[in-house]
């Protein structure tokens, strides 16, 4: 008896906690998992930013601490929605189904994604803001390099942004206060540098805002057997930032095309980025408003 009453005061206040987890605001419950996440993490982090330093393959283990941290990531997340908010099935809830509909959702917007860069960059040169050049002859290499990067990294941005993050401001917000946030808080993350970098490259703020929107919009956008009954699917919006980063990958690195220099850099896009220019926010916003159509709110 004496060792049972010992766990009954423990499971009582684990239950206490997870109860006012659960009544906390948006934002706090998000500061709280990414916190709880972060401590799990610094031990890896240290021992192997130790091991880089002492092989000199700093670059190496700095990639793996990213990789287990979103490893971590992905570990909590179910655990967090069933606990926290007792979602049945929290990786659908939070967008990730896997059914052939998800695939289709994901290979046409990452045709649209493409094209549209490569959209952007054929008006460019109408313009005579872009000329072409002799492709890199290691150009099959980065098309398929490419490839793998823009879904790992789709995948991943996704996940965390509209599935997770902003299944957790839908709780608390309306549609439009959850969607404006989360394409906020998305373009902030990607503006944590020196001071003297964001002021360089601040017009990317204005795509990146542009892109969260469009991908918030394409998150709630329903396909196939699902209009009607609401679900929707993270395929529209990781096959876009897919579609978008493969583009400008190959165009880019591939050695495509350049910039001629007759008009700004924010207007062409920053670092030769076609989406952090007035012409890329035109795009992504042209993007945006397509999805709008037929995006659905918060059920």
């Amino acid at each position: 008896m004496g060792s049972l009453d010992k766990k009954r005061p423990e499971k009582s206040s684990g239950r206490r906690l997870t109860v006012w987890i659960r009544n906390q605001g948006a934002w706090r419950r998000i500061g709280i998992f990414l916190g709880l996440l972060l401590i799990a993490w610094l031990p890896f982090f240290l021992a192997l930013t130790w091991i880089g330093n002492v092989l000199n393959r700093s670059g190496f283990t700095g990639i793996l601490a990213l990789v287990l941290l979103y490893a971590g990531f992905l570990w909590g997340l179910p655990r967090w929605g069933d606990y926290i908010h007792h979602w049945p099935h929290p990786f659908q809830r939070c967008g990730l189904i896997f059914q052939l509909q998800t695939a289709r959702d994901l290979a046409l917007a990452l045709a649209i994604g493409l094209l549209g860069v490569f959209a952007l960059f054929g008006l460019e040169t109408l313009l005579g803001w872009a000329a072409p050049t002799a492709p890199d002859l290691r150009l099959a290499r980065f098309i398929l390099e490419g490839f793998l990067m823009a879904l790992a990294v789709g995948f991943a941005e996704e996940m965390l942004f509209r599935g997770w993050l902003l299944a957790e401001l839908e709780k608390n917000y309306s549609s439009k206060a959850a969607l404006a946030m989360c394409a906020l808080f998305f373009a902030l993350t990607h503006f944590i540098k020196p001071w003297a970098e964001i002021v360089r490259t601040f017009p990317q703020f204005f795509g990146l805002v542009a892109l969260g929107v469009a991908l918030v919009w394409a998150r709630r956008s329903p396909t196939g057997s699902t209009r009607g009954d609401n679900p929707t699917r993270l395929g529209y919006p990781i096959g876009l930032h897919a579609g978008l980063i493969w583009g400008y990958y190959i165009v880019n690195v591939g050695g495509l095309s350049k910039y001629t220099g007759l008009v700004p850099e924010w207007v062409t896009g920053i670092d030769s980025n076609p989406l952090a220019g007035l012409l890329g926010v035109a795009l992504l916003s042209l993007i945006a408003m397509q999805f709008a159509k037929t995006a659905q709110p918060k059920t």
